[in-house]
């Protein structure tokens, strides 16, 4: 298998560079609730998420995706939720030696230049191994705010009061928290079930607003509260994103003329999560539909699913969502001898509206199943790049870098700048970047090949060999949004 790997690397490498591109969200999650953390204890935990972090890093990974919030509970400090028995194995049990897992992360993903995305589950209270509960939980203090089905707890999307608790936790992050972004997955109302009925008649009575059909009820409840939470996060923090990671099937084409030629679960009519009007209308910031299948696969075909998202939810950043293991073991119907991730990685640079992917899950990429990790740090994600444009919030910049030099250290040459000024969040850097154009290279700050560094430093180290080749360096700033600002220029011999 291995030698299998490595000339497929060599087949790469001499096909010619990757096709880079300039603005990538490479992200992964790292989930909690199949209970990898649960009693590992406080220094067991913090050393496996520090190594998973330090390989994703090598493997280019630029966001982290971090399960705080499985079954309104959590996996940091809050006075508003019980601490998650995902966590310390009793729900309501702070961990001990303490810590705070969410603030921690958010540490730790900085030091290493990736942004720590918190996700939680919006509607779900209860999971169905869950047998006790702390005193503080939401379905212990507010019972008819929830209901049962198919073995889990349900907050009850048709009661307002629900959607002001969750923007309320959500507030509560963010406020409290230096996350870059706050995630949601797929999970509105519930999954459907054989034999259940979703028991909201008293609900459809009190709040029905004259809306004939139960689908639609239900939608415009869901509605009401994306676009409340996207207001909510933005008034706290301007600069936080928000992400929506949903089912892979938006409608089928029998539902629907603009359904995909596809046959499973339907967001809009099973979960009832109408994603396409909040693409719409920009109560998202990115998108992260789950194309967890194959290509080939006679539901719902990989291939035509990330060409139908490509085509409708170009309004905001759309980022695919990939199942490592179901992509290594499966083959190329084009190419029997090899995996599907190169055929996937392809449509992913054919799509324009395509910004980046997020892996499911990280533990599968640091354990490297199928030479997944090792392909991306050696090929598909071996240069850095800023995350995707988000203008949309703000086109703000901060100022140029200034004092930009070269100096001879005990390390080496090394180029150093000094930060520019700025205190509002716009102005404010929090990363910079800087290219490198050999003499006689067109020198264009949109070419992604001539970044050799996306850095939280104030310095970059120089290749310097005898100081006769000419080499032009520029720094730019980058904000929170990884707005670019204007570069500083500098020609040195190396």
């Amino acid at each position: 298998m291995k030698r299998i790997y490595l000339l497929l690397v060599a087949a790469l490498v001499a096909a010619g560079a990757w096709a880079q591109q300039k603005r990538e969200m490479r992200g992964a999650w790292i989930q909690c609730v199949n209970g990898q953390f649960q009693g590992m204890g406080t220094q067991r935990m913090q050393q496996t998420l520090a190594y998973q972090l330090d390989e994703l890093r090598k493997d280019g990974v630029n966001t982290i995706i971090f399960q705080v919030r499985p079954e309104c509970d959590a996996l940091y400090e809050s006075s508003i939720e019980p601490w998650s028995r995902f966590l310390t194995g009793t729900q309501g049990q702070p961990p001990s030696p303490y810590w705070d897992p969410l603030g921690w992360m958010i540490e730790q993903c900085h030091a290493r230049g990736m942004e720590l995305h918190a996700w939680i589950n919006p509607y779900r209270a209860r999971t169905k191994n869950t047998t006790m509960l702390a005193p503080n939980h939401i379905q212990v203090r507010k019972p008819q705010n929830c209901f049962d089905y198919d073995g889990l707890t349900i907050l009850n999307p048709g009661i307002p009061e629900n959607r002001d608790y969750i923007c309320e936790v959500a507030r509560d992050i963010v406020t409290r928290y230096d996350v870059d972004g706050i995630h949601m997955d797929d999970y509105f109302y519930p999954y459907p079930a054989a034999g259940q009925t979703i028991p909201d008649d008293q609900q459809y009575q009190l709040y029905n607003n004259g809306i004939r059909d139960r689908g639609d009820w239900r939608r415009y409840n869901v509605n009401l509260f994306i676009e409340q939470f996207y207001k909510t996060v933005h008034k706290a923090k301007p600069w936080v994103k928000v992400g929506i990671s949903p089912f892979g099937i938006y409608r089928n084409k029998r539902s629907s003329d603009i359904g995909s030629n596809t046959n499973g679960l339907q967001n809009y009519d099973d979960l009832y999560a109408d994603v396409l009007l909040w693409v719409n209308n920009g109560w998202l910031d990115y998108c992260v539909p789950q194309l967890y299948w194959e290509i080939g696969h006679k539901a719902a075909d990989y291939d035509t699913l990330i060409r139908w998202w490509n085509q409708h939810a170009g309004k905001r950043p759309l980022i695919i969502g990939e199942d490592v293991e179901r992509t290594v073991k499966a083959t190329d119907p084009a190419n029997p001898s090899q995996s599907q991730m190169n055929a996937k990685y392809r449509l992913h640079r054919q799509m324009p509206n395509v910004k980046g992917t997020v892996l499911w899950y990280a533990k599968a990429v640091v354990d490297n199943i199928g030479n997944y990790g090792s392909s991306l740090r050696s090929y598909y994600w071996s240069k850095p790049v800023l995350q995707p444009d988000m203008s949309f919030i703000s086109k703000k910049t901060p100022k140029k870098v200034r004092k930009l030099k070269p100096v001879w250290t005990s390390d080496g040459y090394m180029l150093f700048w000094t930060a520019p000024k700025g205190d509002d969040w716009y102005r404010k850097p929090v990363g910079y970047v800087v290219y490198r154009f050999a003499k006689g290279q067109k020198q264009d700050l949109s070419d992604a090949s001539k970044i050799v560094a996306v850095t939280t430093d104030t310095y970059c180290p120089l290749p310097y060999v005898e100081g006769k080749a000419k080499y032009t360096y520029y720094v730019t700033a980058l904000n929170r949004l990884h707005n670019e600002s204007k570069p500083r220029k500098k020609i040195l011999k190396l």
